[in-house]
């Protein structure tokens, strides 16, 4: 099928940008290989979105995918594998098929750094979460470890602390204490931006080199949120860039 635009990843930026491009009159649909709401939705309360204080990132980020579902906005739970120029536009290909469009957004955000090859062969068969407030209540009373230096890791503990019965703190290429029944990893994200490494300029550290009108080196090609080069990384800078991406979208698409 043939949008005019395809968003690809459905956080704060991405949905952002299908509802304003929506509300333009373009045909949008947006792509999510994971959940909708993005890394966000782990986070237990959110004091730093105005109007708000206090929600959940998972009750805001619901809010808002209701509010692009409501509009007619079609969010499709497919893992994007490829994407390849066509004419005047896209070819996307996913793990469900083919889609094309004029024009693309990216709005893929960041991903948990891994475990390097060391400490994941410590690991061995023990499951590794990056996430404990999904998982931490599955390890009650249980025996864990954190790896990692920084605030998140911090945060990881302190959540991890009130489930588990002892919770190891740990850097990276420490090892792994044996009786730990699950390694929760906390050591940093970086940009998942991998699918448009051949299509579009990255920076040094693999974010998409893009100003804050969101245009990537590539015509018809954008990238918002998270995942492009800029100085802060919130809630409120992703939902900014929705919209200033959405500008930029509809001045291409009019030309």
């Amino acid at each position: 099928m043939k949008y005019d635009v395809i968003v690809i990843g459905a956080g704060m930026a991405g949905l952002t940008a299908a509802i304003y491009l929506k509300r333009a009159g373009k045909t949008v649909v947006v792509l999510e290989s994971d959940v909708a709401g993005g890394q966000i939705i782990s986070a237990l309360t959110v004091d730093n979105w105005p109007g708000e204080p206090g929600i959940s990132g998972a009750d805001l980020m619901k809010k808002i995918s209701n509010q692009a579902e409501e509009l007619g906005i079609t969010i499709r739970y497919e893992e994007t594998l490829d994407i390849t120029k066509s004419g005047n536009g896209f070819i996307v290909t996913t793990d469900e098929g083919e889609l094309s469009s004029r024009a693309i957004v990216v709005a893929t955000g960041t991903e948990p750094r891994k475990l390097s090859k060391k400490q994941a062969e410590d690991a061995g068969e023990r499951p590794i979460s990056y996430c404990a407030t999904c998982d931490g209540a599955l390890y009650k009373d249980k025996a864990v470890v954190v790896v990692g230096s920084g605030n998140t890791a911090k945060h990881e503990i302190k959540y991890l602390e009130g489930i588990c019965s002892k919770v190891y703190h740990i850097h990276h290429d420490d090892p792994i204490p044996e009786d730990a029944e699950a390694v929760f990893v906390a050591i940093g994200r970086v940009p998942a931006t991998e699918i448009v490494a051949d299509l579009v300029k990255l920076d040094s550290e693999g974010y998409i080199e893009s100003g804050e009108d969101c245009v990537t080196s590539c015509p018809g090609i954008f990238a918002a949120g998270d995942c492009r080069t800029k100085a802060v990384r919130q809630l409120v800078t992703a939902a900014g860039d929705g919209a200033a991406v959405s500008k930029a979208v509809l001045e291409y698409l009019d030309k």
